[in-house]
């Protein structure tokens, strides 16, 4: 009975991790650029039942084998195995700020912090006040010379990234797109922000056909569907419960076992 305690109590923290991660998507359904999470679960190793009270070894001229017969597999409950990131690409919404970026298809923006380079799908920029393109959180945007330096004039961005001002038509800079070898390894840092990993790889230049379009005047909304979320938020109070259910059956019996045994001691 033990075993069932521990079970159902596996049961309850696996649909507790993903109620977090679907509160979590929920939370950012309007955050830009957002990609959605899903919470994997792996099952522990089942144990393999067999009836012992039968005599399980036979000898003929082949040798001594099991023959105990097997009744079936009992499963020791389930683990959070990892958080899975979709990278869906998410719809296009117009803005008309000339300062909002949209990438379509895999790819980031590459954004200087105080911790480092880091890597962003969001492109809702802003100018600063020394005329670089920055994050809203004032983090610069890089190009592939170093910040770009706007200036209080317009500006352009063809398909290919590459900033031109809309006066003259003198280019600007191009933006700096990444890929990287296993992008689904990338670790959030919040903000929108993405960081590399040794499984995700170092980040390299987009160039051809892995380089992703840059939509000017568009930002990308968040891949998250609230409709599906909502349906999963269900599918987890349901499991959830049915483990509580479980654990309270068990000690349900537990608490007969000891009464009974009580009193015939």
């Amino acid at each position: 009975m033990i075993r069932g305690w521990y079970t159902g109590a596996s049961g309850m923290a696996a649909q507790q991790a993903r109620l977090d991660v679907i509160s979590n998507n929920l939370a950012n359904v309007d955050t830009t650029g957002y990609k959605k999470d899903v919470a994997v679960s792996k099952s522990f190793s089942e144990l393999l039942l067999r009836r012992v009270n039968d005599d399980g070894v036979q000898t003929d001229w082949a040798g001594s084998y099991d023959v105990a017969p097997v009744i079936g597999k009992l499963g020791l409950g389930v683990e959070t195995n990892e958080i899975y990131t979709i990278f869906e690409q998410g719809s296009f919404r117009e803005t008309g700020a000339q300062t909002d970026m949209a990438l379509a298809n895999e790819g980031f923006f590459a954004v200087q912090t105080p911790s480092g380079e880091r890597y962003t799908r969001n492109g809702n920029f802003v100018i600063g006040v020394e005329g670089i393109l920055e994050t809203k959180e004032g983090y610069p945007v890089l190009g592939e010379n170093g910040y770009i330096h706007i200036g209080d004039e317009g500006f352009t961005v063809d398909t290919d990234g590459i900033l031109k001002n809309a006066e003259t038509n003198e280019e600007i800079g191009r933006f700096k797109l990444v890929r990287f070898d296993n992008e689904r390894y990338l670790e959030k840092m919040g903000s929108s922000l993405w960081k590399s990993t040794d499984i995700s790889g170092d980040a390299y230049i987009a160039e051809g056909n892995e380089r992703p379009q840059i939509m000017q005047n568009y930002l990308e909304t968040s891949n998250v569907n609230v409709v599906n979320e909502m349906v999963q938020m269900i599918e987890v109070n349901r499991a959830y419960d049915a483990n509580q259910k479980t654990i309270q059956a068990e000690d349900s019996m537990m608490s007969t076992l000891w009464q009974r045994v009580a009193i015939k001691a």
